[in-house]
């Protein structure tokens, strides 16, 4: 499946979460996001993201491994997407180091989670706050196949649209680079 995503800016992000509160409850979580890589790059040269993200909310913690491939929408950079939880956070950073992988970033993200249906499709909006970056993010997404990608990101525009998000608003800066950039490198 295909992660059909766009992100953008927020300028008020309270508004924002009402305006999502209206279409459903939040679930508000904590991720703490741990990206790897090849000793040589190459995952990232290659536009391929390798995460392990611990998930701390109110029913819990979880942990899931992640892969993304290279981005088949260039413009909004939606990638396939393969998901899966692990039950133990500690050997699964174990194995990946032991598979000859090196930890490229870590950082945590704060989260407001809304699923909801619209047009159709499941949909996930999640407010996300980067407390080493400036501002407030809007992500809404849904999966899909990659014959209907230009499809849903139409959907999504029109979601963001409904909330108040201007097109301008748009951005496709990923938090990896703009964390790498707060630190220096």
């Amino acid at each position: 499946m295909i992660e059909a995503e766009l992100k953008a800016y927020v300028g008020e992000p309270e508004l924002i979460g009402r305006r999502l509160d209206a279409r459903a409850p939040a679930r508000v979580e904590v991720y703490r996001d741990t990206y790897y890589d090849r000793p040589d790059g190459s995952l990232d040269r290659a536009d391929q993201e390798l995460r392990l993200r611990t998930v701390h909310g109110a029913h819990g913690t979880r942990t899931l491994l992640t892969y993304k491939g290279a981005a088949v929408d260039t413009e909004s950079g939606s990638k396939p997407e393969y998901e899966t939880e692990v039950a133990d956070a500690a050997a699964a950073h174990a194995i990946l180091r032991s598979l000859g992988h090196v930890e490229r970033i870590a950082f945590e993200k704060r989260c407001r989670n809304h699923a909801f249906e619209a047009y159709g499709r499941r949909m996930l909006a999640t407010l996300v706050r980067v407390p080493e970056l400036d501002g407030t993010y809007l992500e809404v997404e849904t999966l899909v196949d990659e014959a209907d990608v230009s499809a849903a990101l139409i959907d999504i525009r029109a979601v963001l649209a409904e909330l108040g998000i201007a097109a301008d608003a748009l951005t496709s800066d990923t938090y990896t680079d703009a964390v790498r950039a707060r630190r220096g490198g």
